[in-house]
């Protein structure tokens, strides 16, 4: 059982950031995302793998995945929100050549 709930945090924490990803990617609609939050969080999942690290578990499958993994995955979501706010309406490109 503890063996179980030691790679919780390594599926789910990942997994969440990952669900958020996808949607971003399938709806293009970054509206509602906390770009704040999500570099905040991805800030402090390397100080807590950096913390944790410091107790011996630098090779740590399980605080890879739950600490780097998931500020990489927060970090990529940032990146992608920006991408979609600042992101030219190709609408209104078509309007403007067809004029």
């Amino acid at each position: 059982m503890i063996e179980f709930l030691t790679w919780m945090p390594a599926i789910v924490l990942p997994g969440a950031a990952l669900v958020q990803l996808i949607k971003l990617w399938k709806t293009h609609d970054p509206s509602g995302v906390s770009v704040l939050s999500l570099l905040l969080f991805g800030i402090a999942f390397v100080g807590v793998y950096i913390l944790f690290a410091q107790t011996g578990g630098y090779f740590s499958v399980q605080a890879i995945m739950a600490f780097l993994l998931t500020s990489v995955l927060n970090f990529w979501i940032v990146w992608t929100v920006l991408k979609y706010r600042f992101k030219p309406n190709e609408n209104d490109d078509l309007e403007r050549t067809t004029d």
